[in-house]
């Protein structure tokens, strides 16, 4: 096998970048991510939280790719903006897979959500996404899972077949993030499964090259 292959070892283990998109100060949207990190870690996968809350950025106005000096220095009036998206383009670079955790608000995804994904774009390209939405209705957010269906693949990381809904979540998920129903706790093995093959499978052809 070519020196230039990625270890077995590699392939089994992804990096996983698990996108939270509420900010809301009582949003259920913790324990879910808590939830989807326990299972990605359970498949020995390195998982790591980007919480826009915590982030606190501003709406859109520059790009990643816009201030991070490769092309001209950085201005001044954007050094705050560099410092916050310095970290996520170093993760991104080395992320294999996108979980993104979405409430629905209005039946679509959160603003704070597509604030965060769209501050990047190259990062994404050739890397699979799987929604994990949530409510605290019986729908589970899958509304708003429609919605990140259409922007998701325009952004280059296209959503995997399966959604992974949790309904009523403030009931379904303890605030540690430990499911409460059976029907989380031993049905959302396939979803997980589903996204480790598509993480696997784009990881290795990426070693071949992509078509740009």
């Amino acid at each position: 096998m070519s020196q230039d292959r990625i270890s077995l070892q590699e392939v089994m283990m992804m990096v996983v970048a698990v996108l939270l998109g509420s900010v809301r100060s009582e949003r259920l949207g913790d324990r879910v991510a808590k939830w989807a990190i326990s299972q990605l870690e359970a498949r020995g996968h390195e998982v790591v939280l980007v919480d826009p809350f915590a982030l606190k950025l501003p709406l859109l106005d520059k790009m990643w790719k816009e201030i991070d000096g490769k092309r001209t220095p950085t201005p001044d009036s954007h050094r705050d903006l560099f410092h916050k998206l310095a970290p996520l383009a170093e993760l991104y670079a080395r992320t294999d897979g996108y979980c993104i955790v979405s409430a629905e608000y209005n039946h679509s995804a959160p603003p704070a959500l597509v604030n965060l994904i769209d501050h990047f774009l190259e990062e994404y390209f050739f890397r699979p996404s799987a929604i994990v939405c949530y409510s605290a209705s019986p729908f589970g957010g899958v509304r708003a899972a429609m919605q990140l269906r259409a922007l998701l693949p325009e952004v280059g990381m296209t959503s995997i077949p399966s959604l992974q809904p949790v309904p009523s979540a403030g009931t379904a998920l303890s605030a540690d993030g430990v499911a409460l129903t059976q029907e989380l706790a031993e049905k959302s093995g396939k979803f997980f499964d589903e996204f480790d093959w598509y993480m696997k499978a784009m990881k290795a052809a990426r070693v071949d090259g992509v078509p740009y």
